[in-house]
């Protein structure tokens, strides 16, 4: 099936985590190819919380899903909506079925729907190789009485014989034996004064993606085994399913399901370890989708408007930290300086560097440095940057006076007797310079070389150590005229009684 010929007017589709974890990386791929498709067709985005397991969910879970969606820039339309807060509805649907026939009350222990001979798999289970499963149906099934004083679950009652079929938008057509498909809980038991209990995952999700109209259900291939199941509670019901697209799953670099053992999962963590989340985006948009053609830089107003399920694969993608690092840098370099800016900002306000001069609009500080320096300062720092953190560390110099002199670095280029001389030799020869320029600097540290004796890169690697702490950094001169004349002096300055001590 093309998408062509798929129904997408009025798209509306869901990201539906639930809150027994953080926000997985496959989980936030998921996210992002709803995101991209409804926009895309200038659809609704509905964020919903599937938070029915009241043991294992937690509000800090839920918090962090979030923030983590804010930060890789998924927003929503419509939501977040919390299914533990729809439970009546459920629960009508249920009885719905239990009228209808499609359904009925099941009194058996509870652990034989926990964990039994036909206990309903995990909502994430993966679909298995091997031969056809043998599923035992349930006795109650025909009207079982029940037992004094038990109350019921409701199961739904999968036809006997035949198949269930569906079109898949990534894997095509599907069709699975009603033989292999237990009947399924809809509704566990209730406790205390309760009539019935939770709401099962497959009951919650069909009627909340019926009640909200979804359009698309696009979800990871794991869920391809709960797909004949809410087909045929989509029938029961009266509505029409939805589209389905599942898409690959992601894998480590060993082909094996991406777990906490390859590395980080948790979006959360890229960033704060320093991604950029646009980079992260077009990273992940790759995993088990392409454009067509060899592009791979790929701005968000690319990925919208190219994205298409005809671009899904079939075959399973593989997280490869290296080339996540790759785009990071791409993304660094090659962004519109005003784009990376406020990106910046935020790290330096993380770590405390930042001043309001630096500020869009603000008037310059006592040195002088506002917004254009600042920008042409991190222009000039980003060819050297892998991650946000090095502009408050590695480059922490050229925007605090409170820096550290690396020791290697001083070990290596101020072993040379003759550096503390030449270091204020060179601090006294730009401090007489009229113009504070690119080449007044070369000019100015090349003649105090010449007239020294000794090679320009001796002079030139000492003062780079001196004046931002660091062996490697961007050119020198320009690094002059970025620090400023003033604070180029006195950093030599200070410089001199270290030099003479290493």
């Amino acid at each position: 099936m093309t998408e062509a010929t798929q129904n997408t007017a009025g798209v509306r589709v869901r990201f539906a985590p639930s809150p027994t974890g953080y926000l997985h990386v496959g989980g936030a791929r998921t996210a992002l190819f709803n995101w991209l498709f409804a926009r895309h067709h200038r659809g609704v985005m509905i964020l919903r919380i599937e938070d029915t397991d009241a043991e294992r969910n937690k509000a800090e879970l839920v918090e962090g899903i979030i923030d983590g969606l804010k930060w890789l820039g998924v927003d929503w339309d419509e939501g977040p909506f919390y299914q533990s807060r729809r439970t009546e509805l459920y629960r009508a649907a249920a009885k719905k079925c239990v009228a209808s026939g499609s359904a009925f009350l099941c009194y058996c222990p509870a652990d034989r729907y926990a964990g039994g001979d036909y206990a309903e798999p995990a909502q994430d289970e993966e679909p298995k190789g091997g031969g056809p499963r043998r599923v035992t149906r349930c006795s109650c099934r025909g009207g079982k009485p029940s037992t004094p004083g038990a109350k019921p679950a409701i199961r739904f009652r999968v036809p006997i014989g035949g198949t269930t079929k569906f079109t898949d938008a990534v894997f095509g057509e599907r069709e699975f034996s009603n033989d292999e498909i237990e009947d399924f809980v809809l509704l566990r038991s209730g406790k205390g004064d309760e009539e019935f209990g939770q709401s099962m995952y497959q009951l919650g999700a069909v009627v909340d993606d019926i009640d909200m109209r979804i359009t698309h259900v696009i979800r990871g291939a794991d869920h391809l085994s709960n797909t004949p199941k809410q087909v045929l509670l989509y029938r029961a019901l009266g509505a029409k399913p939805p589209v389905f697209a599942h898409v690959p799953l992601i894998l480590g670099a060993d082909k094996t399901r991406l777990s906490k053992r390859h590395g980080a999962t948790d979006v959360n963590l890229y960033r704060r370890e320093g991604f950029l989340p646009e980079a992260f985006r077009n990273f992940l948009a790759l995993l088990g989708w392409s454009p067509g053609g060899d592009e791979e830089f790929l701005r968000t107003k690319d990925l919208i408007q190219k994205f298409s399920l005809e671009g899904v694969s079939r075959t399973n993608a593989v997280f490869d930290r290296p080339k996540l690092e790759w785009f990071n840098t791409q993304y660094l370099q090659r962004l519109p300086i005003e784009d990376l800016l406020p990106e910046v900002e935020n790290e330096l306000k993380r770590s405390g560097l930042w001043k309001p001069e630096w500020a869009a609009g603000a008037p310059p500080g006592p040195d002088g440095r506002d917004r254009a320096w600042f920008a042409r300062t991190v222009d000039l720092l980003r060819p050297r940057i892998r991650l946000l953190p090095d502009f408050s560390s590695w480059a922490r110099a050229f925007f605090s006076d409170e820096f550290t002199r690396d020791a290697a670095a001083k070990e290596k280029f101020w072993k040379d007797s003759k550096v503390p001389e030449l270091l204020a030799k060179l601090a006294d020869a730009l401090g007489n310079l009229k113009e504070w320029n690119h080449d007044a600097c070369d000019h100015a540290t090349r003649a105090v070389a010449e007239a020294a004796g000794v090679k320009a890169a001796l002079l030139i690697n000492a003062t780079r150590v001196a004046i931002v702490g660091q062996a490697v950094a961007p050119p020198l001169f320009d690094t002059m005229v970025a620090l400023g004349q003033q604070r180029v002096v006195r950093r030599l300055h200070e410089a001199v009684s270290g030099a003479a001590k290493a």
